[in-house]
């Protein structure tokens, strides 16, 4: 997380959207995500189950996808 992310700033923009298209960036690379994770500690064993409960449940759903 030691990158800084800039916006270009276009001379006609609103401030609105300026903000909503650093948030979208911040969200594409996962930098949203990261900061909740880091909030709380979580155990290895904790992230590895997560994960592999996440892995379960994406190829049920690409099985489902292909079923159809």
């Amino acid at each position: 997380m030691g990158i800084n992310y800039s916006i270009k700033v276009r001379r006609k923009d609103n401030i609105e959207r300026v903000i909503k298209r650093f948030i979208k960036k911040c969200k594409k690379l996962g930098i949203i995500d990261e900061a909740k994770d880091r909030r709380h500690y979580t155990k290895p064993s904790e992230k590895r189950r997560r994960a592999k409960e996440r892995a379960i449940r994406r190829r049920k759903k690409e099985e489902r996808k292909r079923r159809k």
